[in-house]
């Protein structure tokens, strides 16, 4: 006995050198030949008694197969998920996955990042609310969002902590210490940073890749302080970028704290990566979790995100992640596990106007952020070679600096990044550039502060200036620059980026689930990357204003930490909930939410639920709570197996409750497949608590498209105490049989009462 504890010591100093070394150049391939990562799933009901800890077992495991675990162990997950991730020689793969304890063996993946104003625009500054938000910020004083990305930027302005208490006694995440970032770097807004990069560096044959950065927390990329200001910024009067968008810029929640854990790179997010950061977070308090990332379609058992967000949700954590820019094209939502917050990106009220004049007097509206000096003039237009149609994409080398030298180039948008078009202008030696929307993205204007004085205009535009610059003679143009506006109708509309639904992991779930203000986002910026995020930018700002549902994401997160400080009792799935049912899915023009796309109406495959109200998520009224127990009914409905469900749960039994259904997940949303058959009924189940007065009434009212009949049984709901529960059934019926049928339709299930309404979407859809 005494020497077996001798052994399992001997391998935990292994373990723990291998787990602490997360920070150096240890090179993890293997004389034996070149390594993969994988992430391996244990059943921790398998874990033997004699091992204190689950890093203990994780590193006796390994060693017992003969694989060293301090050449190959990377990290051991123990808190939002339970194995470890490892780079493994081919010849381990089958001695693990044929070894008792392991649920399964899953090779890591590669994630996307996605990627002043609001909130104003959010109505978070409007007088009548200003004291509820008051105490908000001092509530939320406790809770800490962590947000999973390139890092954090701490001299930022937006980390100003010096009026904050304390960080809260439950917090016990730590300011790592590392390259070009000491220990003190974080305070009382910052309260932690962290780094994990054993993932990339072991996808990168165990090199360190971009040298010092990859060994601490500090965000040399920029996104990563974007997004953790836009979530709880501190409030810094005069920002702008270049005095764009100049006012007070301030995150959701304020008053929150920020944890950083840094788990992407230039090149992506390894899955390993992220869910050890996701494991840390949540051990270390975090109440929030905001991640601006994402990956493609994936079983939610093999998805990291999903498997981390799972443990995340489990322990009390809301989990916000983006809905992708895989936009407009359908079935595209990425993200799609229904304990995560899924989110979509809007447009704002505000808009920074430039204009491409026409010799004939022509004045031709678009966006820019492009800092104008000096006086605009007019010069020679050229839009490509008529048999090359890469030089009309402007991709890196297909323009002729003979052609364009001194002249306004036209470029259409696609292919390569916007910004990176502007630079291959000017290194051809473009003086001005047009940046002409296809119909992919339609009427969408994304503003961004390119290399040298650049237009964005939509297709309609775009068409305009095309047929224009082809149709002979010498076309000329001019570009001049308006500043920024406000009051800019219609807002909100669905940005052209967003990624769409329908859900292709689970069709019975909706997503995404709600849009929030994604396009030209001012926020903090890094102080060693410009504002395009080129290498060949020498421009540097302390705010950027940038685009994308990575921008949206930090939106919901800092209005869930709001949330879960007034309601400090609610579940992630209240809070949810909240956010979902007081959505609104109308413009500022009073009409219905329009898809940038091609100005057409917008449809819950856009925006879910709608576009999110903090003023009205304060106070719902009703909300559509999910347990965990829930949640593994939901899993059982879909057919996995008992392992799959215990990787997600991290429950050593799974009981499955019979005929469960994924369609009838208490969500706050429905989704209705319906086969291509004559009159087909799906029936649903839900269940709504009272978060409101005693006392309250709720009538049902239903809307929707003829192709469907509704049946909602009981038709009112009397709650005559708060938290009191009530169920209610709904029938829905194909009115539209046939093989023809392929369009969706969509609806509204709605509960009001004198005080409240709480209204869910439903889409409906048909297949064989």
């Amino acid at each position: 006995m005494e020497g077996t504890h001798l052994l399992l010591s001997v391998l935990v100093l292994l373990a723990s050198h291998s787990l602490a070394n997360v920070n150096g150049d240890a090179d993890v391939s293997s004389s034996g030949g070149r390594t993969t990562t994988y992430i391996v799933f244990m059943d921790p009901a398998a874990m033997p008694a004699a091992h204190p800890s689950p890093a203990h077992w994780h590193a006796a495991h390994l060693q017992s197969l003969s694989i060293d675990p301090a050449r190959h162990l990377l990290y051991s997950y123990s808190v939002a998920a339970h194995g470890f991730a490892a780079a493994l020689l081919p010849h381990h793969l089958p001695l693990l996955r044929d070894s008792p304890g392991v649920l399964q063996v899953v090779p890591d993946t590669v994630f996307q990042l996605h990627t002043t104003r609001t909130p104003e625009f959010l109505g978070l500054l409007s007088p009548a609310y200003q004291p509820a938000i008051h105490n908000l910020d001092a509530a939320s004083h406790d809770v800490v969002i962590g947000v999973l990305d390139t890092g954090v930027w701490p001299e930022s302005p937006s980390f100003a902590g010096g009026d904050l208490p304390p960080p809260p006694a439950h917090w016990k995440g730590v300011c790592e210490a590392g390259v070009d970032f000491p220990a003190s770097a974080c305070g009382r807004k910052l309260v932690g940073a962290r780094s994990f990069s054993r993932g990339f560096r072991a996808a990168n044959g165990g090199r360190g890749g971009m040298g010092a950065g990859r060994r601490s927390a500090r965000d040399r990329d920029g996104h990563g302080t974007h997004t953790a200001t836009t979530a709880a910024g501190a409030a810094v009067t005069n920002a702008s970028l270049f005095g764009y968008a100049t006012g007070t810029a301030r995150g959701m929640a304020p008053g929150a704290r920020v944890a950083a854990y840094k788990v992407c790179w230039p090149e992506g997010c390894l899955g390993s990566d992220i869910l050890a950061g996701i494991d840390s977070a949540v051990a270390d308090g975090v109440g929030v979790l905001s991640l601006s990332l994402g990956g493609g379609a994936a079983p939610y058992y093999r998805d990291t995100v999903a498997v981390g967000a799972f443990g995340a949700a489990a322990a009390g954590v809301f989990v916000a992640c983006s809905a992708g820019n895989s936009g407009p094209s359908g079935a595209t939502v990425a993200n799609s596990a229904p304990w995560v917050a899924t989110v979509g990106a809007g447009t704002l009220d505000r808009d920074f106007p430039a204009y491409v004049t026409l010799p004939s007097g022509a004045r031709l509206a678009g966006v820019s952020l492009y800092a104008q000096s000096g006086r605009p003039v007019m010069l020679p237009l050229v839009y490509g070679d008529s048999r090359d149609n890469a030089s009309k994409l402007c991709l890196s080398g297909t323009l002729n600096p003979a052609s364009v030298r001194g002249k306004i180039v036209l470029c259409d948008r696609g292919v390569n990044a916007r910004v990176e078009k502007g630079a291959v202008v000017k290194a051809a030696g473009g003086a001005g550039m047009v940046l002409a929307n296809t119909a992919a993205s339609g009427e969408e204007l994304v503003a961004d502060s390119h290399l040298l004085p650049a237009v964005a205009v939509g297709k309609s535009t775009g068409d305009k200036i095309r047929d224009y610059a082809q149709r002979g003679g010498r076309p000329m143009a001019m570009l001049s620059f308006g500043g920024t506006a406000l009051g800019i109708q219609p807002s909100p509309v669905v940005a052209a980026f967003s990624s769409r639904g329908p859900n292709t992991v689970v069709p019975d779930i909706l997503k995404p689930d709600m849009i929030g203000p994604g396009v030209n986002i001012l926020a903090g910026w890094s102080g060693v990357k410009g504002p395009t995020g080129l290498a060949k930018d020498g421009r540097r700002t302390p705010f950027n204003i940038i685009s994308g549902t990575s921008m949206s994401c930090p939106h919901i997160s800092g209005l869930a930490a709001l949330l879960k400080a007034a309601h400090p009792n609610w579940s992630p799935a209240a809070i949810k909930s909240a956010l979902m049912t007081t959505t609104y899915t109308m413009d500022n023009t009073n009409s219905s939410l329009r898809d940038a796309a091609g100005s057409s109406p917008a449809t819950p495959f856009g925006f879910g639920a709608g576009h999110v109200d903090p003023q009205k998520a304060l106070s719902p009224g009703l909300v559509y709570d999910i347990s965990t127990s829930d949640y593994v009914a939901f899993l059982c409905s879909l057919d996995y197996s008992a392992a799959h469900i215990r990787v997600i749960t991290k429950m050593a039994n799974v009981s499955c409750p019979p005929r469960s259904r994924p369609g009838d997940l208490n969500y706050p949303s429905f989704s209705v497949v319906f086969r291509k058959k004559p009159r087909h009924v799906v029936r649903y189940r839900r269940e709504l608590t009272n978060v409101g007065p005693a006392m309250a009434v709720y009538d049902v009212k239903v809307s929707g498209p003829a192709s469907a009949g509704v049946t909602v049984t009981p038709a009112r709901l009397v709650f005559k105490k708060v938290g009191q529960k009530q169920r209610y059934y709904v029938t829905f019926e194909s009115k539209a049989a046939g093989p023809g049928r392929a369009k969706p339709d969509f609806g509204w299930i709605s509960w009001a009462s004198d005080e409240h309404v709480v209204r869910s979407p439903v889409a409906y859809t048909w297949k064989m």
